[in-house]
């Protein structure tokens, strides 16, 4: 099992910036993959961005050179910088982690962005 906790969302303008942590407990020594996926009302849950743990990463072509993920050496905590926010980020913005076959996810997190 893995646990996962998220922080960092909130209401911002358009143009800002907001970033979000996600801490990894349980069994985090056995992660393949962490990131964050978002859903918005109405809409099916996608893939924002990802590491691996060989430290590739993958994007949505939507959030390219506007979000960045980083992570810590002990691949237990990931973070989303999102700038230049527009209102069609608005989301509920989850942590996801990859551990021997299953699939984790965090409670969301929710990030609105004001036009």
């Amino acid at each position: 099992q893995v646990q996962l906790v998220e922080s960092g969302g909130g209401l911002v303008q358009a143009g800002g910036s907001l970033r979000l942590s996600c801490a990894a407990s349980g069994r985090s020594f056995s992660i393949n993959t962490m990131g964050w996926y978002r859903q918005a009302p109405g809409k099916q849950r996608e893939l924002v961005a990802q590491f691996t743990r060989d430290k590739s990463t993958n994007y949505a072509d939507s959030v390219k050179g506007r979000f960045n993920i980083s992570r810590d050496k002990t691949f237990t905590r990931v973070f989303l910088q999102m700038n230049s926010l527009k209102a069609e980020d608005t989301a509920i913005y989850y942590c996801s982690v990859n551990s021997l076959g299953a699939t984790y996810w965090g409670q969301g997190t929710q990030v609105t962005v004001s036009a």
